[in-house]
């Protein structure tokens, strides 16, 4: 069990975690303090703010960071709470890039994509360091300070992120070889046929297991690399996901409750967004599996496409809730 199961699932979770971060931390740097103007200018309507949230986080590969950011400028006063009630949609709709793109099966891959990233990467010092004044500034400003040399902080940090893609497939192609194993264990069959009675146990393991990594996409992979291999069936694999998404929320809590009454205010909502979401979909999860085999043919694509469809209903269904005025009042009663 030891070298079946817990090292492939350990070494491929830490790789997806690392590949991440890396990601994460590239573009973060890439983009630097842009973020907060982008979310200063653009949230002035909750429309305005869902398509900056989508694309902030499809950029940046993380709706946690962007959720933690809106976080922090509410806590700092320089955006209120109704501001932040469409960027809060648009994390759950951009967090579904990456499950898209893992959903491509792009495994193979993964280390022609790494070595040449690398490469890019190594190349770009080749060129000499960043200019200092490009520290801390944002993607126009660098290029302007740096002398035109702000292509040089793209190439470098991109390739970065590129890399960090990289691990990520190459964490799922390791998990995804404990699927025989775990075909073969009677604990892992009793919880299939348990969550074939009730898929609520799926939505309980999702969020249990995300909250414990902090990672609704590494959760969420290993549903779509057991889902492709079998292990799991397509139900359980999206049950898990909308799991997930209730289990992504802690982080969000922990980072609420070190803010004001309004940055709490902002926590709040994205819980209400996902643990809302999951219980209205949670009746239709077999409708939900059953439309997005429509879409896709692939186990693992079906579940990256009901994560899809389920992140993007459920945002715009809470969309016009949040145009009501009591947004307004509650703001000024944390004031």
């Amino acid at each position: 069990m030891l070298n079946a199961i817990i090292l492939p699932v350990l070494t491929g979770l830490a790789l997806f975690l690392f590949g991440m971060k890396l990601m994460e931390t590239a573009l973060s740097s890439w983009a630097g303090p842009r973020l907060q103007l982008w979310l200063e200018r653009f949230t002035r309507t909750p429309v305005r703010g869902l398509a900056t949230g989508t694309i902030l986080t499809a950029a940046l590969q993380s709706s946690t960071a962007i959720t933690v950011i809106a976080i922090g400028l509410v806590g700092a006063g320089v955006l209120t709470f109704p501001r932040t009630l469409g960027v809060i949609l648009g994390t759950n709709i951009g967090t579904c890039l990456t499950t898209e793109l893992i959903g491509l099966s792009l495994g193979g891959i993964g280390v022609p994509i790494l070595l040449a990233s690398a490469g890019v990467w190594l190349a770009s010092w080749l060129a000499g360091p960043l200019p200092p004044a490009a520290q801390g500034l944002g993607l126009d400003q660098a290029a302007a300070s740096g002398g035109g040399r702000g292509w040089l902080r793209s190439v470098r940090y991109g390739s970065l992120a590129v890399a960090g893609f990289a691990l990520v497939l190459l964490g799922i192609e390791i998990m995804q070889t404990i699927g025989p194993a775990l075909q073969t264990r009677g604990l892992f069959a009793w919880f299939v046929q348990e969550a074939q009675t009730s898929l609520l146990w799926g939505i309980i393991a999702g969020a249990a297991v995300t909250a414990l990594v902090h990672s609704s996409a590494a959760v969420i992979a290993m549903a779509m690399g057991l889902a492709a291999v079998q292990g799991i069936p397509v139900e359980l694999g999206v049950a898990i996901t909308i799991g997930a998404n209730v289990g992504t929320c802690v982080t969000a809590l922990i980072a609420g409750m070190s803010s004001s009454r309004a940055g709490r205010y902002v926590a709040w909502s994205h819980i209400l967004l996902n643990v809302g979401g999951a219980i209205l979909f949670y009746p239709f999860i077999h409708q939900l599996v059953s439309l997005s085999a429509l879409l896709a043919n692939d186990a693992s694509e079906q579940i990256a496409r009901s994560q899809t469809i389920f992140n993007v209903a459920c945002s715009l269904i809470a969309l016009p809730l949040c145009y009501l005025n009591m947004w307004k009042r509650l703001e000024f009663r944390s004031q």
